[in-house]
């Protein structure tokens, strides 16, 4: 036994000899994910590496066609509406021609697009004065796809209307019938048609949302009566048409009220009684020949400084209409100085006036050589006249 000791601790001594044992450790969490991944890609490639075979059926087929019911004639409708209105809906591109510094030739950007509509089988098409503004050329894409080069014939931007004109022949033409908008009512179901982002013929409804809206125009001078319509309209929409269930011509689709740009179900539309005063005047003179009284009034800005409600007469025209019934000017001092008032118009034919765009608006609905009667301030004293209204430029 002493032996086999000293031969133990001469081992254990020597150079070379075993390490101690140690306890056994139980198995750490990254082995055991290890071999958890690894059962799951052996389990995987056993799946994977089945037949795929047994998931087929050899006798599969397309399953049966439900029959429907005839369309709701609320549906049938619509359809009927697109069908007739659509072909009378074009697309319009701005064309601008740029000139290159380094060849110096000139090429052809779009800078804009919108939409329009046919007016009369003679080619004049009306869109928003806005989509073709400052357009070195200007293009159209009727329904059938042909294009066609527009000539500008003329607009009236206070309302924001243009009117173009292409040499399509008459049989391309399908103008739109023409609505009455003094009629409309809020809850009307009204269908827009147009080109927003680029895709043309497309059709949104909704419903006329509210009547009487004001809107500002390009020269900042407001539209009055727009109609509000929760359709659908688009950046593209512009000029498109708004028409009723009848599929008749109730407005043109002018503007969005909208923080990022795009339709949030408020938009505006021209009222179709101001587009049929406006665009036939544009096709005879290229603009628009308004009504007047043959005065030079003072801007608004002038009679609020002096606590005036109404219209104040700076200057009557020589041989005006407003001349040969008495009104009267202000009278100004060599120096510049007020000496006496001119007249201030306050109502015509009983309509009250309050400001230069009530009083225009309201010129608006009278002819030239009309007759209206214009009720003044003239110091202390209240009169009326009338006068023969003549054209302004």
């Amino acid at each position: 036994m002493t032996g086999s000791r000293e031969k133990e601790e001469l081992l254990a001594d020597s150079p070379g000899a075993f390490p101690p044992r140690r306890p056994a450790r139980s198995m750490t969490w990254s082995t055991m994910l290890l071999v958890w991944v690894t059962v799951f890609v052996l389990i995987w490639s056993l799946i994977r590496s089945q037949p795929t075979t047994l998931l087929r059926d050899p006798d599969a087929q397309a399953r049966p066609v439900v029959p429907r019911d005839d369309l709701p004639a609320d549906e049938q409708t619509t359809i009927r509406l697109f069908k007739e209105a659509s072909p009378s809906v074009v697309f319009i591109t701005n064309i601008e021609y740029r000139r290159s510094i380094f060849s110096l030739n000139v090429f052809e950007i779009p800078a804009g697009a919108g939409s329009g509509f046919v007016w009369d089988d003679q080619g004049h098409l009306v869109t928003n004065f806005h989509v073709i503004r400052g357009a070195s050329a200007i293009e159209v894409t009727l329904a059938d796809h042909s294009s066609w080069t527009a000539q500008f014939v003329g607009a009236e931007p206070d309302k924001d209307l243009a009117v173009l004109k292409i040499d399509a022949p008459a049989e391309r033409l399908k103008p739109l019938p023409i609505g009455g908008s003094s009629e409309l009512l809020v809850g009307q179901k009204v269908f827009a048609i147009g080109n927003p982002f680029g895709f043309d013929q497309t059709l949104t409804t909704g419903i006329v949302s509210a009547l009487g809206r004001e809107i500002p125009s390009l020269t900042g001078r407001p539209i009055r009566d727009m109609i509000q319509t929760d359709a659908a309209i688009n950046p593209g929409n512009s000029g498109g048409p708004l028409l009723d269930s009848a599929g008749r011509l109730i407005g043109v689709n002018t503007q969005i009220a909208s923080p990022s740009g795009g339709s949030a179900g408020i938009g505006f539309a021209v009222p179709v009684d101001i587009v049929n005063r406006v665009v036939p005047q544009i096709i005879r003179h290229g603009k628009v020949i308004r009504p007047g009284l043959g005065i030079h009034p003072f801007p608004d800005s002038v009679a609020r400084q002096l606590n005036i409600q109404g219209v104040l007469i700076a200057e009557i025209i020589t041989e005006s209409g407003a001349e040969q019934a008495g009104l009267r000017g202000t009278v100004l001092t060599r120096s510049g100085v007020v000496r006496q008032l001119g007249d201030i118009i306050v109502a015509l034919n009983d309509q009250p006036v309050r400001s230069l765009y009530e009083l225009l608006d309201v010129l608006e609905r009278f002819e030239v050589g009309g007759r209206v009667k214009v009720k003044i301030l003239r110091g202390d004293e209240t009169l009326e006249v009338t006068v023969e209204l003549q054209s302004v430029e």
